[in-house]
């Protein structure tokens, strides 16, 4: 075995691409090594290799105490084999802190969410060279639900594809869309950073609708111990208060005004309270960081409605860096946006300017993916910090290497989706039409990746993904899962290209 070889290509530094070598154990095993895998530390070297299509950690030292520190099997006196376990990301972790998640803070960030578990070296790869950090272990309650991971396998897959790539810039976690106290303490064991709490439980939409005497009753009605408040005194906070934002910018609060937003958010702020003071209490401050999530509502979120839940929140001594309005048009999944672009820009710089006003968190734009005609409107304000999150784009990429590599395989998956979308897009804002949606045999081979680009198929595949990665046979075989990732290993290559040109589409009117 060449030890040499290793040292030579840690001393070359990282390779675009992140080449893959062979690298011969003996004449009878060889490895294809991840280039920029390669690490040495007190004289042990540390590297991410495939058998086959298959990966694992290789360490060779002939420090025992090293090798040990890690579960796997003695390929050579010199040279362990490790899997790619939980116990083994966390031995990896207290070596190489640039694997471990950090808080991102304010600055541009870019929600990477990986359903399957195989796209995040793709993720880093699209990243690099722009002004965004990525968040790469991202995944919600509802979405580990219905793969059926556990957050400790999304935070390994994260990892994993760090040190594979040698990435060493820094990258977030997100545990997002968490509603309970308890969704914090699964996230917070598993090594999460970012938390995004999802108060839409406790959001009133109706109050748009209610008149004055409904809308004072519901105030009067709120646990205002919990705000650390009084009717009267918040009333004296705002109503016929004249609030600058900034030189010509200020808004005018009426009664009506103040009623309304706290009719609609109260119990969301008290309800964000509670969970912010649980994770306080369970985390050091400079060990996780906050996201507030009110897009998922169907009431949008008015230029006062967002001053004052950021008010309120600042009173309350809840610090967050990132807060997702709900944007007036439609932000669905997996598709771009749909409404009048000026009057979103018009609204988008309102509220960036009430982000200024407080200078301490950023706009998270959920729902992300794909939101290209919304991207160049960010880009071309070129003076605010944005987070973007996505997650089923990501997943229908891993579906279109199947539409180009196994084609048999994409045409059931289509199918199967389609039986499915009806009842699967009931916990999701879709409008994708089904009797627009042929049946897969209807399709050449050629039309099957000219699909990905129909947004009822984008959405029909989107909204399903759960069943297709969890839903078994009779016989208790995994109806897709299996077969899905055999051809995704098989097609790397294919994989992290789509995944990066894909991402660079996102990332591009960002640099305008």
């Amino acid at each position: 075995m060449n030890v040499d070889l290793l040292k030579d290509k840690i001393k070359q530094g990282n390779f675009p691409g992140n080449a893959l070598f062979e690298f011969e154990i003996n004449p009878d095993m060889a490895l294809l090594v991840y280039h920029n895998s390669i690490i040495e530390k007190d004289e042990t070297i540390y590297f991410v290799a495939k058998v086959g299509n298959e990966k694992s950690l290789f360490l060779f030292s002939k420090d025992n105490n090293a090798l040990s520190a890690f579960d796997g099997e003695m390929i050579l006196d010199t040279l362990k084999k490790c899997s790619f376990t939980t116990a083994n990301r966390k031995a990896i972790q207290n070596i190489f802190p640039f694997t471990v998640s950090v808080c991102l803070g304010v600055q541009d960030s870019f929600g990477l969410g990986d359903r399957i578990g195989l796209a995040n070296a793709g993720h880093i790869r699209s990243v690099i060279g722009s002004r965004f950090k990525p968040i790469l272990a991202q995944q919600s309650i509802r979405e580990l639900t219905r793969t059926q991971r556990k957050p400790q396998e999304v935070m390994d897959a994260a990892v994993w594809a760090v040190l594979q790539e040698g990435y060493k810039d820094g990258f977030g976690s997100d545990a997002d869309h968490l509603k309970t106290p308890a969704d914090i303490d699964l996230m917070l064991e598993a090594g999460f950073t970012m938390f995004t709490f999802d108060p839409g439980e406790h959001v009133d939409n109706d109050a748009d609708h209610y008149d004055e005497e409904q809308l004072f009753k519901i105030v009067s009605a709120l646990p205002w111990g919990e705000l650390n408040d009084a009717f009267p005194s918040a009333e004296r906070r705002y109503v016929k208060k004249q609030i600058v934002i900034a030189n010509k910018f200020t808004l005018d609060v009426a009664t009506i005004d103040f009623l309304r937003a706290y009719a609609k958010y109260g119990k969301a702020i008290a309800h964000i309270k509670k969970m912010y003071d649980h994770i306080a209490s369970k985390c050091a401050a400079n060990k996780f960081e906050i996201e507030i999530s009110v897009d998922e509502t169907e009431s949008v979120t008015s230029i006062f409605e967002h001053f004052f839940f950021a008010n309120e929140l600042n009173r309350l001594g809840v610090k967050y860096v990132s807060l997702a309005p709900r944007f007036i048009g439609d932000f669905e999944k997996g598709i771009d946006y749909k409404g009048d672009l000026n009057i979103f820009k018009a609204e988008y710089e309102n509220h960036l300017a009430i982000t200024k006003h407080f200078g301490s968190y950023k706009i998270s734009l959920h729902s992300g993916s794909d939101k290209f005609s919304v991207y160049k409107v960010i880009g071309s304000l070129h003076d605010a910090f944005t987070h973007v999150k996505t997650a089923g784009t990501s997943y229908l990429e891993a579906l279109k290497v199947s539409a180009l590599k196994d084609t048999v395989l994409f045409r059931e998956i289509l199918d199967y989706c389609t039986g499915l979308y009806e009842n699967e897009k009931k916990s999701y804002h879709v409008s994708g039409d089904i009797s627009k949606v042929k049946k897969a045999s209807e399709y050449s081979d050629e039309e099957l990746v000219q699909l990905f680009d129909s947004n009822d198929v984008r959405q029909v595949l989107h909204v399903t993904f759960g069943k297709v990665l969890t839903d078994k046979d009779t016989a208790g075989n995994y109806i897709f899962k299996n077969r899905l990732l055999k051809c995704l290993k098989s097609n790397e290559d294919t994989h992290y290209e789509l995944i990066i040109k894909h991402f660079h589409k996102h990332i591009e009117p960002f640099n305008q």
